[in-house]
């Protein structure tokens, strides 16, 4: 069975496009058993359509960046890797369409060419649009402009049976979410490439400081495109807002927000080395904390208390959906526990809190975020 189903394979991608999975060919820790790399969307759908006869279970794979987000799979028969879904058209207007494994750093540079950007900033490093969609990964500039999610305008995509189809998520037609195929291509809002940029940075210690730099920070009116929080756990930390546009206007908006906090405010050309990046790495139990921004201080306490030390956090203070990292070395049980007593606090203040990422023994032993959690 395994030597005709490559055949296959061979005969949906081409030669040299499919193959034997190796020990890097991993999600969650299981090891998968083959690899295509289909060129279009019609061939993503012909190997899902043979991995749906066959009865196989399936992942698709951008960059990688964030395969290992959520609950690891019981098994891996195929990877499907969309490396060479790439490429970006009608780009000229308003919208553009762009390839799943085209990656966003491509799509700045030639859209950069026309003055236009997509208002995305997605903290993975080598982030592809399909996988930017496929968790809804947003960054700093999520404040002003929404998550990718808000920012597509449809969707093309191969149905877990083969079948191709493209949704605007209207009208009883599925969302991002609801997709459990693969990701060919989507539409994409465009914006004008903004003048110039300045961050306006000031440390902070503690969460009932963060509050309060970010309550004179929107009384201002500034239009800020971002309001990122940075604590890393014990040590000092630091709010900084993002404001752009016209030259003129950045430099009196920057101005007035340092003028209103204080000598110990920063006005910088470039963003803090933290910016845009998250504050975990692989081998961390990871969540993501999403409650009204008035409600973040309160719970950053909660978080502390329960793990029973500072843990670092970052993200958007401006929107209150943030990451934090639990401590190392603690069980599956007491991360529950902890997760479980902060929901609690989140769950009367119209909030919630998920896990995406953990080693692979644990988190098949937490409550891992869903794809639909991600949205």
């Amino acid at each position: 069975m395994t030597d005709s189903l490559l055949d296959a394979l061979v005969d949906i991608c081409g030669p040299g496009f499919a193959r034997p999975a190796r020990s890097v060919d991993r999600v969650g820790g299981q090891r998968a058993g083959h690899v295509a790399v289909p060129a279009t969307g019609r061939a993503a759908g012909a190997a899902l359509r043979l991995a749906a006869e066959r009865g196989l279970s399936v992942r698709a794979r951008g960059s990688g960046s964030k395969i290992d987000w959520g609950t690891p799979p019981a098994g891996l028969d195929l990877i499907i890797d969309t490396g060479r879904l790439n490429g970006m058209w009608d780009h000229h207007g308003a919208t553009a369409t762009v390839a799943a494994g085209t990656s966003l750093a491509a799509v700045r540079v030639a859209l950069a060419l026309q003055g236009k950007r997509l208002a995305v900033d997605p903290p993975s490093p080598g982030a592809t649009v399909g996988g930017m969609l496929a968790v809804n990964e947003a960054g700093p500039l999520a404040h002003r402009y929404g998550s990718p999610a808000d920012q597509t305008l449809s969707v093309m995509y191969a149905e877990a049976d083969g079948a191709e189809l493209e949704t605007d998520g209207e009208n009883g037609r599925p969302g991002i979410a609801n997709i459990r195929g693969v990701i060919t291509a989507a539409v994409l809002r465009l914006h004008p490439l903004p003048e110039t940029r300045r961050w306006v940075g000031r440390s902070v210690t503690t969460p009932a400081g963060v509050a309060e730099l970010v309550e004179q920070a929107v009384e201002q009116d500034l239009e800020p495109s971002a309001i990122e929080v940075d604590l890393p756990g014990a040590a000092e930390g630091t709010v900084a807002v993002l404001i752009e546009g016209d030259t003129g206007s950045v430099a009196g908006r920057a101005a007035k927000l340092g003028q209103v906090w204080g000598p110990e405010a920063a006005v910088v050309e470039h963003g803090p080395p933290w910016w845009g990046r998250y504050p975990f790495g692989a081998g961390d139990v990871a969540v993501r904390i999403s409650v009204p921004p008035e409600g973040l201080q309160a719970v950053t306490y909660a978080l502390r208390d329960a793990c029973g030390v500072p843990v670092p956090l970052r993200g958007s203070a401006g929107l209150g959906t943030v990451h934090a990292v639990l401590p190392a070395g603690l069980p599956a049980r007491r991360l529950a526990e902890i997760v479980d007593g902060v929901d609690q606090v989140l769950m009367a203040r119209s909030g919630k809190i998920v896990v995406v990422s953990a080693p692979p023994a644990l988190a098949v032993a937490l409550p891992m975020a869903t794809p639909r959690d991600l949205f």
